[in-house]
């Protein structure tokens, strides 16, 4: 097996199920490997970790994709992430991140705690009322999707009367993330960011008229100020990508945390009795079942090299961050879960200058969530067959039933 066939098979389904086996294999390559003209795979945890903090590894911006499908910008859905941070390097990068992360800021994060516990007890009484008869509750909607959406709208500012249109629509959008996603199959991706695109339009008009105390005001304000820092189309596509990138990964990193609590009852009786920390839970969680698995980068300059291999200049580097996360020269007992481990660094947020401005906000809705729903739920157990997501990039749960009593 080579690095073109290990990239290949990540597309197919029965591999995104289980793709820990294929990693192994990727790994037995070398940290990085060739995989075809121009195309390498990283799946060394060292090799990763510098790649993802080195500047001349940039990702793919629009630009570049257009050059190469001149269909590219036709599709709303992959221009609108061309627009945001996920997708722009420097300068336009580091001049956006810091316009938004001098609001986003970790001061106004841990002032959410009082919301997310709160939020997380409502929830968690909706579950059971739903299942006081003994009936399956589904997980993932009940509550990993209800409590990350909840959150972060009320960061922004999303009135709660509109909470429940996203999901299918940051699905719908997210698709555009996977590995080699055919152009032609992204009718309901442009769909959803034509819708996106407009509400997010209209409540930033709203605020910009009437400010409130979150980031679509603080935003609005600072692209409407004439100063150049912040353009529309800039403001509205980062505003989309907070919203999407804001619950999803958090949504997946819930659902893979009960998943696994349910195959490793030990940890749930650690964290019931106090033995595990919850932080330790959910960066073993990020290491082990990372809500993220995937992600991409392209080399911007001559003269690189990973790991003792040369990388040309415009080569496309894939970073296999779950195949990272359980690399053996980096960790003992890459395979085994185990929530006690205290030398963990898990990828999963990535590195660098594309580090996830999120990730405190999902390490605190995990870290007050998962301890409550073991104490509210004492009989939690598996309730029927959970299905996965036919996704690799954002690796989660589609279904996800339990029973509470």
């Amino acid at each position: 097996m080579d690095g073109a066939t290990i990239i290949e098979l990540l597309t197919e389904t029965g591999v995104k199920a289980d793709p820990y086996p294929l990693y192994a294999k990727a790994r037995e390559l070398g940290p990085v490997a060739p995989a075809g003209d121009g195309v390498f795979v990283v799946s060394g945890y060292a090799a990763v970790n510098r790649v993802l903090r080195t500047p001349a590894f940039g990702v793919a911006t629009a630009d570049m994709m257009a050059g190469l499908a001149p269909e590219f910008l036709a599709h709303s859905s992959l221009a609108l992430f061309g627009r945001s941070i996920l997708q722009r390097n420097a300068p336009d990068q580091p001049r956006v991140r810091s316009l938004i992360a001098s609001v986003f800021t970790a001061r106004r994060v841990a002032a959410l705690r009082p919301a997310v516990e709160a939020a997380v007890a409502r929830l968690l009484e909706g579950m059971a009322e739903q299942g006081a008869d003994g009936s399956p509750v589904d997980f993932m909607d009940a509550f990993a999707y209800r409590l990350p959406v909840g959150v972060i709208c009320e960061l922004l500012g999303v009135p709660d009367r509109d909470r429940h249109l996203f999901r299918g629509l940051a699905s719908d959008l997210t698709a555009v993330l996977e590995i080699s996603e055919n152009l032609g199959e992204l009718t309901a991706a442009d769909r959803a960011a034509d819708e996106l695109s407009r509400y997010f339009t209209e409540l930033a008009a709203e605020r910009l008229a009437r400010p409130q105390d979150d980031l679509v005001s603080d935003l609005a304000r600072i692209a409407a100020d004439d100063s150049g820092r912040l353009s529309a189309e800039e403001l509205l596509a980062n505003l989309v990508l907070l919203l999407v990138a804001g619950f999803e990964t958090t949504t997946n990193l819930l659902g893979n945390g009960l998943a696994l609590l349910f195959r490793h009852p030990g940890a749930a009786a650690g964290l019931r009795n106090g033995a595990v920390a919850p932080a330790g839970f959910a960066d073993e969680v990020l290491r082990f079942d990372s809500p993220v698995q995937a992600t991409g980068r392209v080399a911007l300059a001559e003269g690189l090299a990973v790991d003792g291999l040369p990388v040309p200049l415009g080569s496309e580097v894939t970073l296999l961050i779950g195949a990272a996360n359980r690399d053996p020269a980096r960790y003992e007992r890459p395979d085994e879960f185990d929530p006690t481990r205290t030398d963990s660094q898990p990828l999963s947020f990535g590195g660098g200058q594309h580090f996830c401005l999120g990730s405190q906000l999902a390490r605190l809705e995990a870290e007050v969530a998962v301890p409550a729903l073991l104490d509210r739920f004492p009989r939690l157990a598996p309730g029927g067959v959970a299905t996965r997501r036919d996704r690799l990039v954002l690796r989660g749960y589609e279904t996800l039933p339990v029973t509470v009593r």
